[in-house]
Parts: C-alpha cells; sequence; structure tokens
C-alpha cells in the first residue's frame, strides 16, 4: 500500500518547512477498521506541520482535524467525534537509536523519539495513531443522551406478579410439599 503522509528528507533544513496533507476519508477507513470508528462521509480531515531537520533528527509540529463517528456508549446512535489536535514529535535516524533489549527501560527521553530509516520521513502511523488516540473510550451523541429506551409496554404483556409459565411445574411442587413453619 502507498503511503499518503510522505516528507522527502532532502528537503529539510533547520528554517522548517510547512506541509499540509488531507487526510482522505477512504485513507480514514482504512486506518480505523479495527475500531469502530468510521469517518464521516464526504468530509476530508486535515493534517498540517512544520518540519525541520537538525543534523539527523527530525522535528515535527502542527495540528491534525477529522470528522469522525462511533455508536454512542448510551444509545448506539451515531455519535459526532471532532478531533482537533495538536502533534508534536521528534524523529531520529533509526541506525542512531538504541536498539531495544529485553531488560532495557525507556527513558522519557528515549520513548519521545520515533524511527525513521532512509530518504523519506513516513508519517502514516503517527497520524492513525493520532486518530485512535483521540476517539473517546465511551463516545456520546450528545451529553443528556438518556441510553436506550425500554420498549413501551404492551396490552399483551403479563403482570409483574404472573409466574413464568417455565417454573409452573416448581410452584405445584412447592405447594404440594407440606411447609413446616404452617404445622407449628
Amino acid at each position: 500500500m502507498a503511503h499518503e503522509f510522505v516528507i522527502p528528507v532532502s528537503e529539510l533544513d533547520a528554517g522548517g518547512k510547512d506541509y499540509t496533507f488531507p487526510i482522505p476519508v477512504a485513507w480514514m477507513r482504512g486506518a480505523l477498521e479495527d475500531t469502530e470508528a468510521t469517518p464521516v462521509i464526504g468530509k476530508d480531515g486535515s493534517f498540517s506541520v512544520r518540519v525541520s531537520k537538525s543534523l539527523g533528527d527530525i522535528a515535527v509540529s502542527g495540528r491534525l482535524t477529522a470528522e469522525l463517528e462511533a455508536p454512542c456508549g448510551r444509545c448506539l446512535q451515531p455519535a459526532r467525534v471532532a478531533i482537533d489536535q495538536r502533534v508534536a514529535v521528534m524523529f531520529a535516524p533509526k541506525a542512531s537509536l538504541r536498539s531495544p533489549k529485553a531488560e532495557h527501560e525507556l527513558t522519557a527521553d528515549e520513548a519521545d523519539v520515533l524511527p525513521y530509516e532512509g530518504e523519506t520521513l513516513v508519517l502514516d502511523d503517527l497520524v492513525r495513531d493520532e486518530l485512535v488516540l483521540e476517539i473517546p473510550m465511551i463516545p456520546l451523541c450528545s451529553a443528556d443522551c438518556q441510553g436506550i429506551a425500554p420498549p413501551p409496554p404492551s396490552e399483551e404483556s403479563a403482570p409483574d406478579d404472573a409466574v413464568d409459565p417455565r417454573l409452573a411445574p416448581l410452584l405445584k411442587l412447592k405447594a404440594a410439599v407440606p411447609n413446616k413453619k404452617n404445622k407449628e
């Protein structure tokens, strides 16, 4: 699959350069296929960044915007999720990063640096991760959503004190056995 958000490293310098990428609905649909969220049809997102390079490291900062829909956590109707997220990431050449060892714990500085290799900076994984992380765990269609309403009572529904017909044989058995409390 071709990458959508690619920046040639040779274009970068310490002064920085601005890039604006549309985030196509089709790309978002594919990126979000493992989630319940879907892009709003006809509304591409936008990814605007300023990218600068110092020695081998590349700084990326900007903003990601998109509109998604996810099932409401209360009523299951579509809930709109507006994403407007600031992004700031440092990339370093993969060869310069310490190779992870089984018992090596990442420091805070190491955790904030992502690897890149070759002569292109591919931001697809970054965009996908930001989209997924911004989807609420429990999306709501509105703050006052009451949830799924119980069905209205029908005239055919049984009264609350009626016995489930599957339990009727047990009720007959209970009536046939003498109650010890009644004898005393």
